[in-house]
């Protein structure tokens, strides 16, 4: 497993064994932990993001406090957050020309007897309905599964979030329940559907 791998590893090892472990690619996409040469493509596209085109899409957002540095320091605690197996981002670029596409989480529940994870994702706006979160999901959970060795991974979605619930839908996942009074959002206790799937439903 690879917290197991890396908590034998020190400084750049770690990020290289990272970089290597955590990778993968679709025919459009590659998935990967970020880079600090990253930065200018991650700002850019931060920057040409329209408006917000549902509830729930960020939009547009003043990214001038965003430096290079602050960036750099992003970049280390996902390092030490994944070291430490608590939670694991990678960046999603197109393959045709590298652009910054968007990104996706994992979020370690609990490990022992029961493998549990939560994974979320976003893809910038002014890229939206070309599939490629879709796409993203898609490898990103045979990755997490694969690599990781999770058993269980849960997307937990807004009840109105018909666009992830789409998602969700699309790559497999299969609705379970709806968690009441489940996460603190706007001032307020909110439900959320929670959607799942087990490795062994991917093997199959």
């Amino acid at each position: 497993m690879i917290w197991k791998t890396l908590q034998y590893k020190k400084g750049l090892e770690i990020v290289e064994e990272i970089k290597n472990m955590l990778l993968a690619e679709t025919e459009r996409l590659i998935l990967r932990p970020y880079q600090i040469e990253d930065y200018a493509n991650w700002l850019k596209q931060h920057n040409e993001r329209k408006v917000a085109q549902t509830k729930h899409d960020n939009g547009y957002a003043d990214m001038s406090s965003y430096t290079y540095e602050s960036f750099g320091n992003w970049i280390a605690d996902f390092h030490r957050r994944a070291l430490n197996d608590e939670m694991y981002v990678l960046g999603v670029f197109r393959k045709s020309d590298g652009i910054h596409i968007g990104k996706i989480e994992l979020f370690t529940i609990l490990r022992m007897d029961y493998q549990w994870a939560m994974m979320g994702y976003s893809i910038h706006n002014q890229h939206f309905g070309n599939g490629y979160a879709t796409e993203a999901v898609l490898a990103a959970k045979q990755l997490f599964f694969d690599q990781l060795e999770f058993h269980r991974i849960e997307l937990h979605i807004n009840t109105d979030n018909h666009v992830s619930v789409k998602v969700a839908k699309k790559t497999g996942f299969q609705y379970e329940c709806t968690r009441k009074s489940f996460s603190y959002e706007e001032g307020e206790w909110k439900d959320f559907l929670i959607y799942y799937q087990n490795k062994e439903k991917e093997e199959r």
